[in-house]
């Protein structure tokens, strides 16, 4: 990930849930807050209700992974927390891809690729 890092201390993770705003949809849960650094910050959560350390682990590889391969296409300068919900637990890396996308173009993270 060249413009991002992970966010690991339980502070900033709590920060963003605190003064973030959240979409949601049925497989994940997208807060972001502004961090007025020159990159973003990524967190990633996957309760152990979603399922064993296996389980969770894959989620949290497909959910970075979705994020890593449309980097470029993020806005800089966010914290970004996405949590993952019991019903992730059985999708596929597309519907997973599919649910980032969904909710960080309800964020506006998405940056505006047309022309013209």
């Amino acid at each position: 990930m060249r413009n991002s890092e992970s966010l690991k201390k339980n502070n900033d993770f709590r920060k963003v849930y605190r003064t973030g705003r959240s979409h949601a949809n049925k497989n994940l849960v997208m807060y972001v807050r502004r961090n007025d650094l020159a990159r973003n910050r990524i967190g990633i959560s996957v309760s152990k209700k979603v399922g064993n350390s296996v389980v969770r682990h894959h989620l949290t590889r497909l959910i970075r992974e979705s994020y890593r391969l449309h980097e470029e296409q993020y806005r800089i300068g966010y914290d970004v927390v996405v949590v993952a919900r019991v019903h992730a637990r059985d999708c596929t890396y597309a519907e997973i891809e599919r649910a980032m996308l969904q909710l960080a173009a309800k964020h506006h993270l998405l940056e505006d690729k047309r022309t013209g």
